[in-house]
């Protein structure tokens, strides 16, 4: 692939991941405000909205003054959270960005009085949350996984399910395929206040909240 056709994917990936998190965030804004806040021109905002309803990403619907919502489609989210891993994976902050934010999560999981954790997903995630986990006295009881077909990734078992791991106290989503389906079935599980989720990933609170109901 040539240097420009690179640089043409990477743009498309900034413009799409920049359109459906402003979405996720304000689903009343104006195309205009769009175009401004993504730094592209109105009739490419036009453009790359349709794509992403033909899609199923974004639905659209009525508000007041003669104006349109956008919401963002569970298929919507899910690219969201892959975007988001893409572009970061592609550049070297994903590697501090996860630290940074598997730090938080286990700073914030001790303050509540959780030390054993599972992880769900083994990934490049994963493998980062093992050596935060350390640096912050987190004890990973395992990683589970239902796709893998490793038993051991970076010195711990890996597990088709969580029936199948020791006693523990909360469960962190390291799953960089599909975030939220993990996500969602973590809550199921455990509750929605034993689940933690590096930043990285795009699944903000609001999304937390409504998986919790």
């Amino acid at each position: 692939m040539s240097s420009a056709a690179q640089d043409d994917e990477v743009e498309n990936a900034r413009v799409m991941l920049g359109l459906l998190a402003s979405v996720e965030r304000d689903g009343g804004q104006t195309q205009r405000r769009l175009a401004s806040d993504l730094g592209i021109a109105l009739g490419l905002v036009n453009a790359y909205l349709k794509r992403c309803i033909k899609k199923g990403l974004v639905k659209v619907g009525q508000a007041p003054a003669r104006r349109y919502a956008y919401y963002l489609t569970p298929q919507g989210f899910a690219e969201k959270s892959r975007l988001t891993v893409e572009y970061l994976s592609d550049s070297f902050s994903f590697f501090r960005q996860a630290r940074t934010d598997c730090a938080e999560v286990f700073a914030t999981a001790r303050a509540r009085g959780f030390a054993r954790v599972v992880v769900a997903g083994r990934s490049d995630l994963a493998e980062i949350a093992r050596i935060c986990a350390l640096d912050a006295g987190i004890d990973i009881v395992a990683i589970v996984d239902p796709e893998a077909t490793a038993a051991t990734f970076v010195g711990l078992a890996v597990l088709p399910g969580f029936e199948a791991a020791e006693p523990f106290d909360a469960i962190v989503v390291t799953d960089l395929r599909s975030a939220r389906a993990t996500f969602e079935g973590a809550v199921a599980r455990v509750g929605a206040d034993r689940v933690f989720v590096p930043k990285l990933l795009g699944l903000n609170p609001p999304a937390r909240e409504e998986a919790a109901k």
